[in-house]
């Protein structure tokens, strides 16, 4: 191979590290959006069950009141 072959050949691994490095960081900030995304749908499952709970028990409470 010749001197230009290889600088180019240099060239393209350069690009690819940097392009690695790129990406590997994207990919560990998808993972830490993913993970907080996940967090705040936990919290909102939870609050959703909590309220549908209070909904139950309040129509429980107005039958009962019904039926009196």
């Amino acid at each position: 191979m010749s001197t230009s072959s290889f600088e180019h050949l240099e060239q393209r691994v350069d690009e690819l590290i940097e392009l690695m490095a790129l990406l590997s960081r994207e990919n560990r900030a998808l993972k830490a959006q993913q993970l907080t995304w996940s967090t705040e749908r936990a919290k909102l499952i939870e609050k959703n069950e909590l309220a549908k709970s209070r909904v139950e028990a309040m129509i429980s409470r107005l039958k009962a009141l019904e039926q009196d």
